[in-house]
């Protein structure tokens, strides 16, 4: 399912954008004091994994605010584009909504391509996004984009964390699907938990495939390593897959120490025997938690627009949340040139769905969201729980 993450697509989206596809007019966005306020995103909304939800959130925020008067009487246009998860699409995505429609910010976006290919161009451009779901190292490592998620890398360090430090777990292993450039990330990720701990992994292949037919080889191997807790970076049918070859070996007594790419409630639905527990550091107040009064609002206007309930969605809708807050304090007109400045400029803003209060800033790269809460699914539960009352977070450096 990943492989429009390969290194191939990332290297064709590299000589696009050097062979000269981006617009350099670096244009001021979206003008006219009277007009509307023009913003944009690049989504997965077809091809082989989609990510609609972040978009769609955002949409629901920037409606909202419309039908409450918009931004000092001008009406937010958001314009969410397909990159198809095709990196000529995504190319040609970002040069419509930030160069033929002036687009003064991008909102909301999830992709697994999309930083990766345009954040060059962004910066040509002088333009900020603020993804909802950042995946890719790109998306937290350039100065102009700054995703509302912790993202796979911290998530990872955390899941670390909870493993050893809480759970006390010792021999814990890896089992790694790298997809197109992300190993080096995964490892500094490995590499901050040992330096926080001093502790380091028994065990660790980085050759586990996305999409793998059976997982067996690779459970084995671990096993007969000493493994006593596997982190894995997997998404959902994956993991299920390797839940169930470590069930169909009789290893019962290992504990899963996994990422927010699992947390649904179709995964726990699907999953028949999760060994010792299945652990995962939620990016955002757990939204299963149904009566928690973090998730109050979100919760009440996705459920009035349909759309699902999901770390997704809870990314998109933080980051209009954090977007609209800044621009509402703009002084004179909002076009690209202010809302670039305010975002770089603006104040930290905290909110209960995270533990990590939100700025954009005027940094080189932008992964300062560092909490988790930890949720987890037993044997015979198929539903999440709750693993602590507070967040966990990474110890500043």
């Amino acid at each position: 399912m990943r492989k429009i993450l390969r290194s191939a697509a990332v290297a064709l989206a590299v000589t696009l954008v050097a062979a000269g596809c981006a617009n350099s007019d670096g244009g001021s966005g979206s003008g006219g004091g009277s007009g509307p306020i023009v913003v944009g995103s690049v989504n997965a909304l077809s091809g082989a994994a989609t990510f609609p939800e972040s978009s769609a959130a955002a949409k629901a925020v920037f409606d909202a605010a419309n039908a409450a008067g918009g931004v000092n009487g001008r009406q937010i246009q958001y314009k969410a584009l397909d990159d198809k998860g095709d990196p000529a699409a995504a190319a040609a995505a970002a040069r419509e909504v930030v160069g033929a429609d002036s687009a003064v910010a991008l909102v909301g976006s999830s992709s697994l391509i999309e930083c990766e290919i345009n954040n060059k161009y962004y910066e040509q451009q002088k333009i900020l996004s603020i993804s909802g779901i950042g995946v890719d190292p790109a998306c937290f490592n350039s100065p102009n984009i700054s995703p509302a998620n912790v993202g796979p890398y911290h998530d990872m360090t955390l899941t670390l964390l909870y493993g050893s430090e809480v759970l006390k777990l010792d021999d814990i292993c890896a089992l790694l699907e790298i997809a197109g450039n992300t190993l080096p990330s995964y490892q500094a990720a490995i590499d901050e938990w040992t330096k926080i701990t001093g502790k380091k992994l028994k065990y660790m292949d980085a050759t586990v495939p996305y999409g793998g037919s059976d997982y067996t080889s690779y459970i084995v191997k671990a096993r007969s390593a000493g493994c006593k807790a596997i982190t894995v970076n997997p998404v959902e049918p994956d993991s299920i897959g390797q839940l169930k070859a470590a069930a169909a070996q009789g290893w019962d007594d290992v504990t899963w120490l996994l990422l927010t790419s699992v947390y649904s409630e179709n995964y726990a639905k699907a999953i028949t025997n999760a060994g010792k527990g299945v652990y995962v550091p939620a990016e955002f107040y757990p939204f299963t938690d149904a009566n928690a009064s973090q998730n109050k609002e979100w919760r009440e206007l996705m459920t009035k627009n349909n759309i699902p309930l999901t770390s997704f969605s809870q990314g998109g809708y933080l980051a209009a949340k954090y977007f609209l807050q800044v621009i509402k304090g703009i002084k004179g007109d909002i076009n690209r040139e202010s809302v670039t400045k305010a975002l770089q400029e603006m104040q930290p803003i905290t909110d209960p769905m995270v533990g990590t209060p939100y700025v954009f800033g005027a940094g080189k790269t932008h992964h300062d969201n560092t909490a988790g809460w930890p949720i987890k699914l037993t044997t015979g539960s198929n539903k999440w729980e709750l693993a602590a009352d507070d967040w966990l977070r990474i110890p500043k450096k």
